[in-house]
């Protein structure tokens, strides 16, 4: 098979399989020859590794798995690219193609299936931007048993998922990310490196997965939902958007930030990994007494 990163061998392709682009699943396949085997590289550590892969579109990013890993197991939704995968990963024997919904995929089952004699096992995606946010949540929310997770997303979301807890491009991800992993800005990758080229520009990142938890919380479902609050009307202090998404009583939202050391003025934002967990540890323990 030719370069599957050929302009020319991509429509050649896709033209012989009558298939044209869906915008409503973000398609856009990788032009830039460099791109896939960086990012295979970064996710492929031996060649004991599992790999799995969302969303491979004509098998680029696939194909560069497949030379280094064990086994590589890529979910793709749309069924019009499974005759076209067919044919770019025809010389691969160590590839199997899912016809599925990544966000509803039962992936702990997948891993006991399809890796039972890998060493460790990974994910490594070019994500649709829409998807991105979920896709990652759901990962590391299952406690899968992978070691990293890979991915290419929108730049401006890579920021935001690769931010220091207490600056202000930290979001609601961004805590859930430094919760469960270490994340790691790799590299850029310019709107150009695509086709059809997107309105936005690209960067690649690495989550180490964490063996526990960064820092304790209490009750992690309290937790989350504290955050989810706080940073739902992030330009409030905590007092104020806790209370307004019914979170707590304004009187508890106040006792528990004055138990916490947290000054009453104070964002979302503005609070470090450790003083959110204080802060949700006195939380989960007020709900539990039955704080409203």
């Amino acid at each position: 098979m030719d370069k599957l990163s050929n302009i020319g061998t991509i429509r050649d392709i896709l033209n012989r399989h009558g298939f044209s682009f869906s915008k409503a699943l973000g398609q856009n396949f990788l032009i830039n020859p460099s791109v896939c085997p960086r990012m295979a590289e970064n996710a492929v550590q031996t060649q004991e590794t599992g790999v799995i892969e969302i969303g491979p579109g004509i098998g680029v990013l696939t194909a560069e798995l497949a030379k280094r890993a064990k086994k590589v197991s890529a979910i793709e939704l749309d069924e019009r690219l499974l005759p076209v995968l067919s044919e770019t990963l025809s010389e691969f024997d160590n590839v199997t193609v899912i016809n599925a919904d990544a966000l509803k995929i039962d992936m702990r089952k997948l891993i006991e299936e399809h890796f039972a004699d890998c060493k460790e096992v990974t994910v490594c995606a070019n994500l649709p931007y829409y998807v991105t946010s979920p896709i990652i949540m759901k990962l590391l929310e299952d406690k899968l048993p992978i070691k990293s997770i890979t991915v290419m997303v929108q730049k401006e979301a890579a920021v935001r998922l690769c931010a220091e807890i207490g600056t202000r491009e930290a979001g609601a991800i961004t805590v859930g990310v430094r919760y469960y992993s270490t994340p790691k800005m790799l590299f850029a990758v310019s709107r150009g490196s695509f086709m059809p080229a997107p309105n936005v520009d690209s960067a690649v990142i690495s989550l180490s997965i964490a063996p526990r938890p960064a820092f304790e919380v209490g009750d992690e479902a309290v937790f989350f939902s504290l955050v989810k609050a706080a940073f739902s009307q992030r330009r409030k202090t905590l007092l104020n958007s806790l209370t307004a998404t019914g979170f707590l009583s304004k009187e508890d939202v106040r006792r528990l930030l004055i138990e916490s050391n947290i000054p009453l003025n104070a964002r979302i934002e503005q609070l470090t990994a450790e003083q959110l967990g204080t802060l949700s540890q006195a939380a989960s323990g007020s709900k539990a007494s039955g704080g409203e």
